[in-house]
């Protein structure tokens, strides 16, 4: 930990601030929209709320708390919502955090197994507000965070590394057609800050084959990802999970774009497929590859508009780019598609 704080104090961090994807002291959230999404979403005591999940927090909200209040520049929201994760959920012995947080037991931590995704986001913004802010001690828990990952949920399977969904339960023997991975996890974004935070080439791997899988996972009549995925012999949906491109894989295309990833005809592959009628997503049935939910919200749509806009240039339609939050997740997506479109793409606004 002390060569981060030396590269602080010497002003080290001009590689990992390229990194970052919004300008250091520039806010690629608009204040109006963050107290929107903060009077929603996050209480008094720094926990991101998910309303739609039974008011639980969990890791994964409090990663992208983190990261959206970084992208609106605002670092005391960004602190309160730190306090509660590192007093909260940095629970474990192994440096990550416990994945779920219920308001209505006691004690509150109801599952004590990490969640990888949450983790992720946790280091990510952790290691983008460091650097931008000056904040040593940002980036020393960022890093703490990085090596237990590389140390507990990075693992090499069948010559490919990948990101153990949590560090229990999804791995053989535990489960018989283990290794699962849920593909949206990878967060292609942070792995380049996560290789600077605990050097190692299994990072790059880890990205490399991520996009390797992507390829390769082409389920059913729409050719999509499942949420979970037993890697056993070859790829095919998991035991024990219902054979759909859900909630979780309907982020994957948005990671992609916002981690600078060009590949069109998986991008636009990704939007075909996962689009119910005209242009609204939807969840998917591998099987049968009919739609099962379909999802006007702005937070979702956002998701194939921003796929519009990298692909062919096409700007944000008006529902999009108005921001108005009534469920945690897909507001939460909402707010990560324009920001990156504000900051890398402003011609579609």
């Amino acid at each position: 930990m002390r060569r981060w704080r030396k590269l602080l104090l010497a002003g080290g961090f001009a590689l990992l601030a390229a990194c970052q994807p919004a300008a250091a002291q520039r806010a690629a959230i608009p204040s109006e929209a963050w107290s929107a999404y903060k009077a929603k979403f996050l209480d008094a005591n720094g926990r991101i709320i998910d309303n739609g999940n039974g008011g639980i927090s969990h890791s994964e909200g409090q990663g992208y708390g983190l990261l959206l209040a970084y992208l609106a520049n605002n670092p005391a929201d960004f602190e309160q919502i730190w306090y509660f994760t590192r007093t909260e959920l940095l629970l474990r012995n192994d440096g990550l955090a416990v994945w779920k947080w219920d308001p209505a037991v006691t004690p509150h931590v109801t599952d004590t197994n990490n969640a990888s995704d949450g983790d992720l986001l946790i280091a990510y913004a952790l290691a983008l507000a460091g650097s931008a802010w000056n904040k040593s001690d940002y980036v020393e828990s960022a890093a703490a965070i990085a090596q237990a990952l590389l140390s507990h949920a990075v693992i090499s399977s069948g010559g490919r590394t990948i990101l153990l969904p949590g560090v229990d339960g999804f791995n053989a023997p535990e489960r018989k057609d283990g290794p699962v991975i849920n593909p949206s996890y990878w967060i292609y974004e942070a792995l380049p800050v996560m290789e600077l935070l605990a050097p190692s080439k299994a990072w790059q791997k880890l990205s490399q084959d991520g996009l390797s899988l992507l390829h390769s996972m082409q389920f059913g009549p729409r050719k999509l990802p499942a949420d979970w995925v037993s890697l056993n012999r070859q790829p095919r949906p998991a035991d024990g999970f219902d054979a759909e491109f859900g909630y979780n894989a309907i982020r994957i295309p948005l990671y992609l774009a916002r981690a600078g990833v060009s590949d069109k005809a998986l991008l636009l592959r990704f939007r075909t497929g996962m689009t119910a009628d005209g242009n609204t997503p939807a969840t998917i049935d591998l099987t049968t590859g009919k739609p099962k939910h379909e999802l006007p919200d702005p937070g979702y749509q956002i998701v194939n508009d921003v796929v519009a806009c990298v692909t062919d240039g096409t700007k944000l339609p008006a529902s999009s780019r108005q921001f108005a939050p009534l469920f945690y997740y897909p507001s939460t997506l909402q707010l990560l598609g324009l920001a990156f479109v504000g900051e890398k793409h402003p011609e579609c606004l």
